[in-house]
Parts: C-alpha cells; sequence; structure tokens
C-alpha cells in the first residue's frame, strides 16, 4: 500500500517548512512532493485574500490539489501533501458568514465526486495526517495568508477530521523545533 503524508493546518503554521525538511530528508523526487496549490490556483484564476470566502476559490483550490495529489500517488510509493483536500473545506466552512451557509459549503465540498475519491484514501491507514496548530510568535502577513481566526481555524480542521473519520495528530506551540516536528511526522508515518 502506497504511504501518504499530509501537513496540514491554519496559515503561519509551518506547513511548509516542515515539508522541505520532510522532502529533503526522504529525497523525494518533485513528482513524489505536492506542494501547496492554491497561491497557483488563486493567481491563474485571478483570485486573492479578498476572495477566500468565494465557495468556487475553495472548490477550485479542493480539485487542482486532488488532481496534484492522484499524480503523485500513481508516480510514487511515498508521497507528502503540502496541506489536503480537507484544507479548502475548512476554509469555506470558516468563511462562510452564518452555520448555515457553513453546513451547506461543507456539504457541497463533502459529496463532490473528486472529494470523494480523495476521502477513501484519506481514511486508509497508509495515509498520516499531521495537524500543525497555531504558534502566536509565527504569524506573518505576505498579503495572500489569511491570518485572522487562526484557533477557530484549527478548531474547524479538528472538527472536520473527526467527522470524516480521519486518525490526526496535533504538532503546536509545545513542538516548534522543524527537526523535532520532522522527527515525530515520520515516526508516525513508519509505527
Amino acid at each position: 500500500m502506497k504511504k501518504a503524508i499530509y501537513i496540514i493546518g491554519p496559515s503561519s503554521t509551518g506547513k511548509t517548512t516542515l515539508c522541505e525538511v520532510l522532502a529533503k530528508r526522504l529525497g523525494l523526487e518533485s513528482a513524489a512532493y505536492v506542494r501547496e496549490v492554491a497561491r497557483r490556483i488563486m493567481r491563474e484564476r485571478g483570485y486573492s485574500r479578498n476572495t477566500i470566502a468565494d465557495l468556487q476559490m475553495q472548490l477550485d483550490i479542493m480539485e487542482g490539489h486532488i488532481e496534484d495529489e492522484e499524480r503523485a500517488i500513481e508516480a510514487a510509493n511515498l508521497v507528502l501533501c503540502d496541506r489536503s483536500a480537507i484544507d479548502p473545506i475548512v476554509y469555506a466552512i470558516l468563511t462562510a458568514p452564518s452555520a448555515d451557509v457553513a453546513k451547506q459549503r461543507q456539504s457541497t465540498l463533502f459529496s463532490h465526486p473528486a472529494f470523494e475519491r480523495a476521502l477513501h484514501r484519506y481514511r486508509e491507514s497508509a495515509s498520516i495526517f499531521i495537524l500543525l496548530a497555531p504558534v502566536k510568535s509565527w504569524v506573518v502577513d505576505d498579503g495572500v495568508r489569511s491570518i485572522e481566526n487562526q484557533e477557530k481555524c484549527s478548531e474547524i480542521f479538528i472538527q472536520v477530521l473527526r467527522d470524516l473519520g480521519i486518525p490526526y495528530r496535533v504538532l503546536g506551540s509545545d513542538c516548534q523545533s522543524v527537526y523535532e516536528r520532522m522527527v515525530l511526522t515520520l515516526g508516525q508515518a513508519y509505527s
């Protein structure tokens, strides 16, 4: 069974930094490393931080990630993903103007055929989800990231993962060393 490691969480929690260290340590070729797709999709389709509440933007990001993820899984036995198809679902919920709209958005994205394929993989024991929790001193506004509501965003990640029955491990402010995060992630992946 092919193994996949997903590094997820709110903005500015060190996802890309951890992924870069893991990719180097594991000697992953580019085909096995799915980098963040949100910025590419935003650039290609004219989205911005101001359109983060747009459900279509989150759907486009989800589809883009799943396409890249499926290509990587086809090409390699070990895949590392900087984010997952869960991330756009969380942001669609987080930015909803009401609880009713949040439920509607969640339902729409959960029932998308591409997400249903991904969910099957996500629930397999070979899929390792590492949720990076917020570390206040790491928050950096680069004009693209959504840095508001990090705690609420983290809570939504946890709720979505639980609702979907996806096992995960949280690494937060008690584990700020990228080396320690790498060791704990690899330990989770190879336990």
